[in-house]
């Protein structure tokens, strides 16, 4: 009997990286107006920007239904396979109620667990989980290894704009368009499985400084555990000058630096220019 890992697009795992874990990650909807698309299969991130850049329209995330987690469940068990299956924040989507209800059927077989994440929070969580697995833990190990630790997964992000924030609803046109003249960068991070500002910069170079402060206030990272860098948008050159920036942070520390591109789950708000860490603080 094996284990199968499942989660969704929003963890920004991309396909290639699922195959090389063993992993499923089943893509969230993405509708633009009426053109929908399966997140990360049918429209790539950066095709995602371009269109986002392109329209006014913020786009919609469809929650996956029972049926489809309950397909992923029926083929894992069919050969065999206890199921943990990672679900994107409760705060956020109500996937966690369609895969309790895909889960009934299975009873002790599939174990559904609230991530209270999401982007490359959500990311390193899995593959928290995926180590777990290749380690030698039981299904029941790693769902209770998993709740224990998920409040602990933290990400920080900075957005270049406040502009898709207004947009999407999060924001008012005056709070936005303040902050464009005085170029505030929010400081991002999920809690309680929700999203909330914890900090405003003038800048990009002190919205960098204050991601390593808030970094350095959460007691520094556990560089035991996975750790995840993102950016939105078609280029990544806000996040090498991050990285550049930061450099005593992981020099040293980490092999290699896992960076992605984060799809719509946070695109959408963020918009174009944004970057995110993820990671797991000491303690």
């Amino acid at each position: 009997m094996g284990i199968r890992i499942i989660t969704d697009s929003s963890s920004d795992i991309p396909q290639e990286t699922a195959r090389k874990w063993d992993i499923d990650v089943i893509p969230l909807t993405v509708r633009f107006g009426d053109d929908e698309y399966r997140d990360g299969v049918t429209i790539s991130n950066r095709q995602f920007y371009e269109k986002l850049i392109e329209t006014d329209e913020i786009p919609k995330t469809s929650q996956i239904t029972p049926y489809e987690y309950g397909e992923y469940f029926k083929k894992a068990i069919d050969k065999g396979d206890e199921v943990i299956c990672l679900v994107i924040s409760s705060g956020v989507s109500g996937c966690i109620q369609s895969a309790n209800i895909a889960a009934e059927e299975y009873g002790d077989m599939v174990h559904v667990v609230d991530s209270l994440q999401f982007c490359i929070s959500l990311y390193i969580l899995t593959e928290y989980a995926v180590r777990l697995r290749d380690g030698g833990k039981t299904a029941k190990e790693i769902a209770d290894e998993i709740e224990r630790v998920k409040n602990k997964a933290t990400v920080l992000s900075v957005f270049d704009t406040l502009e898709y924030l207004k947009l999407g609803g999060r924001l008012s046109g005056g709070a936005a368009f303040v902050g464009g003249v005085l170029s505030i960068k929010p400081v991002i991070t999920i809690s309680d499985g929700l999203v909330n500002v914890i900090g405003k910069a003038r800048g990009s170079k002190n919205g960098n400084n204050m991601l390593m402060q808030s970094i350095e206030k959460l007691g520094g990272i556990d560089y035991s555990m996975p750790i995840c860098l993102g950016y939105t948008g078609l280029s990544d050159d806000a996040l090498q000058k991050y990285v550049s920036d930061s450099g005593t942070l992981y020099e040293g520390k980490v092999d290699k630096l896992n960076i992605v591109s984060v799809g719509s789950t946070i695109g959408t708000y963020a918009g174009p220019g944004a970057i995110a860490v993820a990671f797991f603080p000491k303690g």
